[in-house]
């Protein structure tokens, strides 16, 4: 029975994997057809600010805010404000500026190796040899699957400072979510995030005139898709990954979505998809692997990165929303 039960932990594990790939790729391609016509402020405000209302609808009618104190609200806003204000913000414009989807996805996912770096000093986790062979094959292979692309675009060279911004963005939230004793359940988590960057995004885009939607049914469906996968399925994966396998695991995951990316976009957007990429497909794919073998072998780094004393809480209503 206990050999059925770690099998399904590992199929579902495996299937929120795929799922997360797919869903946060996503988020860089949907804003390359959406924002050709469109400033990127207006989608991400619509994007936002429907699916805050739903969600904070959501939290009241299952209580699932219920027993969180405003200081815990207070650091999960603090945490939105970055892995979600500023990451999203940054990301669209990128997008927007003409900077090819793959390349904004290579920037973005230097991110494992700048946190395999930090987890040590700020988090107190040794990143294992073999792990730190992993994450440098897969940036070989996320080097080699977007090469083609750089030049590729008539965006002006500050305009790659964005994807920089974004992946900077995304690094602080992460760190300041494995450091905080705050645990909110992946619900809560969204509601709180998603919140606060509709609220900002409100203030930011009525300030510069580009709050008014145009009315076309492919803005709507824009609209639509961005609020269900990059925003409600990736960030919810993201959130729960990161307590299921540990922060180190979940960064290698992210080196394979630069890949996706750059595939979605070669068959999409008619971006450069050579033989070169299928290589480097291959050296992301291998040094994926390597980082969560060793993995493996570490343990449960859930418990070592918290500070010390600090466990979950118990109160059912938190089992409860961590099931959703």
């Amino acid at each position: 029975m206990s050999k059925q039960i770690g099998l399904l932990r590992v199929m579902v594990t495996v299937a929120a994997s795929v799922a997360f790939v797919v869903t946060w790729s996503s988020g860089f391609i949907i804003p390359a057809f959406a924002t050709v016509d469109v400033s990127p402020l207006t989608l991400l405000v619509w994007r936002f600010v429907p699916l805050a209302v739903v969600l904070v609808a959501v939290v009241l009618l299952t209580g699932a805010g219920r027993g969180v104190s405003g200081r815990d609200l207070r650091t999960q806003a603090s945490i939105g404000v970055f892995a979600q204000f500023g990451y999203c913000v940054a990301v669209y414009g990128a997008v927007a500026a003409g900077i090819a989807t793959g390349t904004v996805a290579l920037i973005d996912a230097v991110q494992p190796l700048v946190v395999a770096v930090l987890v040590g000093p700020v988090l107190g986790l040794r990143v294992r040899g073999a792990q730190w062979v992993g994450l440098g094959v897969g940036a070989i292979g996320v080097l080699l699957v977007v090469r083609s692309q750089f030049g590729s675009s008539a965006a002006p060279p500050v305009a790659y400072l964005l994807p920089a911004v974004a992946m900077a963005c995304l690094i602080v939230g992460t760190l300041l979510q494995r450091r905080s004793t705050v645990e909110t359940g992946v619900l809560l988590t969204l509601t709180v995030h998603v919140t606060v960057t509709a609220v900002l995004l409100l203030v930011i885009a009525g300030v510069a005139g580009v709050l008014a939607p145009p009315s076309s049914a492919s803005f709507w469906l824009a609209v639509v898709l961005t609020a269900v996968f990059p925003t409600l399925a990736a960030y919810g994966l993201y959130w729960w990954l990161l307590r299921r396998v540990g922060i180190t695991a979940l960064q290698a995951r992210l080196f394979l979505i630069a890949p996706a990316t750059s595939l979605a976009g070669g068959l999409l957007l008619g971006e450069p998809l050579t033989v070169v990429t299928v290589v480097g497909f291959l050296l992301c794919g291998a040094g994926v692997a390597v980082v969560l073998v060793g993995e493996a072998g570490r343990g449960d780094d859930d418990r070592k990165s918290r500070p010390e004393g600090v466990h979950p809480r118990s109160r059912p209503e938190h089992r409860t929303v961590e099931t959703w």
